[in-house]
């Protein structure tokens, strides 16, 4: 056996042939184990095990272990990997689905969103600015950069934007609170 998997691992199809069939009654079974297992169907997984089997192969160290059972372990690794992204795929169409429920527009974002444009319309040019690239995430010293000013000037900005929103609100709040009305 040691012959045919030196010659397969050189590159021989006939080798290929005779260690592909010596070994295939354990890369199916394995196969169809996993499938039952985990409701994938077999021949996808018995592919995926082959290719696992067929591109370990020109790596073989027919020195270390058993070469057979190591090109096993390439098959099963390669065929869990399988399992895996097919797992993945069938969880990413149900967070889309969600994106796409939280991406529509509630009664409670458009509220909140035009007592933001409310604030944001009694502040300065300036502190529109400053305020955006806060928000847009933006450390204090990455929008001085921005604005061409220093990030004491920043702080500057953000202390009179709060003095303003703490003052503002104190006036507006229970007007946009939730369960009371106008």
């Amino acid at each position: 056996m040691d012959a045919c998997l030196e010659r397969a691992r050189s590159g021989d199809r006939a080798a290929v042939v005779t260690l592909t069939e010596s070994l295939r009654p354990r890369v199916e079974k394995m196969a169809a184990y996993y499938a039952y297992r985990c409701g994938e169907d077999a021949d996808d997984l018995l592919q995926e095990a082959w290719l696992g089997l067929l591109e370990a192969l020109p790596g073989l160290d027919l020195r270390i272990g058993t070469p057979e059972q190591y090109l096993i372990k390439r098959a099963k690794w390669r065929l869990l990997d399988a399992v895996k992204r097919a797992r993945l795929r069938r969880c990413a169409s149900l967070e889309d689905e969600l994106e796409e429920i939280a991406d529509a527009p509630s009664l409670d974002a458009a509220m909140s969103g035009a007592v933001v444009q409310e604030f944001l319309a009694q502040l300065k040019a300036s502190q529109r600015a400053v305020l955006e690239c806060l928000l847009d995430g933006l450390t204090w010293r990455e929008a001085g950069r921005v604005l061409g000013c220093t990030s004491a000037n920043v702080a500057y900005h953000v202390r009179q934007i709060r003095r303003q929103y703490e003052s503002w609100s104190a006036g507006v709040g229970p007007r946009y609170s939730q369960g009371t009305s106008a």
